[in-house]
């Protein structure tokens, strides 16, 4: 009798390892991005995010933008401002502000905060990275003039070689980049996030909507799959308890249709770094944990940390 059992068990477990083995990996991509969709829909203003890592980064960081996982690695765009841009009396050539001087980088670490790779990125004036994506083949990287309504190159950079190819240009600056890996369309945010561009992959612009949300400037974005993508950022308003010397922080999460470019669900963040800043001022990177999120950030400049963050009280 025991081998009779033994026999039909095994003849189980075998049928569901086939079922696992045989199930395509699109449909369990798709469900995975289903959940973050379905977890990212439950967060709300209530929610507890607690510090669960805190990786020093074992490099100056300078100003980071933008990032992004794959595997055990981090890429984060960064900016290294040499001259501050100074704003004019009046505008001057359409642009309210002097260019500036600085480099852009893309920095690959691992988990211990090591730095193993260091890709500058830009030509001229054309320096200040933003919001980066990987669409599973390459790494988006938009760089800019460090200025509004000015002009921007948009790179993709290969994440097995490394090898860094201009895609595009735009005559706009682009904070932000997200490549939709269904319909190879991509998504980008102007100064403050106030436009959205959407391009084919040969930067033939297709479309240009204005944001309809005032709630933050989008910082970074990244593509989660289903057509939609998570943006995160801060909005800057003034601090009564400062005496408006220091604005406030307000810093939040919102998942948006890619086909629609509207708004599905936002919620604030009331989450601060060692330095004081919200953790979603610089890059964020968020990602399906169990049965919750985990949030990966670097709100601090220079001497930074990645903080990982984890909630689970999801309505």
């Amino acid at each position: 009798m025991r081998k009779i059992v033994f026999t039909v068990t095994t003849t189980l477990l075998i049928g569901i390892a086939s079922t696992v083995l045989a199930m395509p990996q699109s449909h369990i991509t798709s469900t995975k991005e289903q959940k973050l969709d379905d977890q990212f829909r439950q967060l709300s203003r209530d929610t507890k995010w607690q510090q669960k890592e805190k990786i020093h980064l074992q490099f100056h960081a300078y100003h980071p933008q933008g990032m992004t996982r794959i595997g055990d690695l981090y890429y984060m765009s960064s900016v290294e401002i040499i001259e501050k841009p100074v704003k004019y009396d009046q505008p001057k050539d359409g642009y309210d502000r002097t260019p500036g001087k600085g480099v852009g980088h893309l920095f690959v670490f691992n988990k211990q905060g090591k730095l193993l790779k260091d890709i500058q990125l830009g030509e001229g004036i054309i320096y200040h990275p933003g919001g980066i994506a990987f669409d599973g083949k390459s790494i988006w990287v938009p760089v800019a003039e460090y200025r509004p309504n000015s002009h921007s190159i948009v790179y993709k950079v290969n994440d097995e070689t490394m090898k860094v190819e201009e895609a595009f240009r735009v005559n706009d600056h682009i904070g932000g980049l997200v490549r939709d890996a269904q319909s190879g369309k991509l998504i980008g945010v102007s100064w403050g996030s106030r436009k959205f561009y959407e391009w084919n992959e040969k930067g033939q612009q297709l479309r240009v909507k204005e944001n309809s949300s005032h709630f933050i400037d989008y910082q970074d974005c990244e593509g989660v799959g289903q057509g939609k993508m998570v943006c995160s950022g801060i909005s800057e308003l003034p601090n009564p308890a400062t005496d408006y010397s220091k604005p406030y922080e307000l810093g939040g999460l919102a998942l948006l249709d890619m086909k629609r470019l509207n708004t599905i669900h936002e919620v604030p963040l009331m989450e601060f770094s060692p330095q004081g800043h919200v953790i979603t001022r610089n890059p964020v990177f968020l990602e399906s944990a169990g049965q919750g999120l985990r949030l990966y950030a670097v709100p601090d400049d220079d001497d930074a940390s990645l903080l990982v963050y984890e909630t689970t009280n999801l309505k």
